[in-house]
């Protein structure tokens, strides 16, 4: 996946503010399940909040970056326990998109 410039970034953190996390990664760390809902979910809203558990800041920062090559999403933002993740759906859903809910956020 290309590279988001640093106006996308900003954008995107932008609309990520207002948004709940729609995955939980457990103790059980990055398995197939949360790898197929994490995929569902990007495919509906392109841009999602995934919460990571556990204290340990490298095994959470290791869970994001390979939830993330495993979706083939883009980490816009990491901060603490919360992941912002962004991938482009293959056919936009004007209900359920954030990009197009939240549209009116900055641009």
């Amino acid at each position: 996946m290309a590279n988001l410039s640093i106006q996308e970034r900003k954008r995107l953190r932008q609309i990520g503010h207002a948004l709940n996390p729609v995955v939980m990664l457990g103790t059980h760390g990055v398995s197939e399940s949360v790898v197929e809902e994490t995929l569902r979910a990007l495919n509906d809203h392109e841009l999602i909040k995934v919460k990571i558990a556990g204290e340990d800041r490298e095994a959470r920062v290791q869970a994001m970056d390979e939830l993330a090559q495993k979706t083939g999403a883009e980490v816009v933002q990491k901060i603490g326990k919360i992941a912002l993740l962004y991938k482009k759906a293959p056919q936009q859903n004007a209900k359920l998109s954030n990009l197009v809910r939240h549209a009116h956020v900055s641009n």
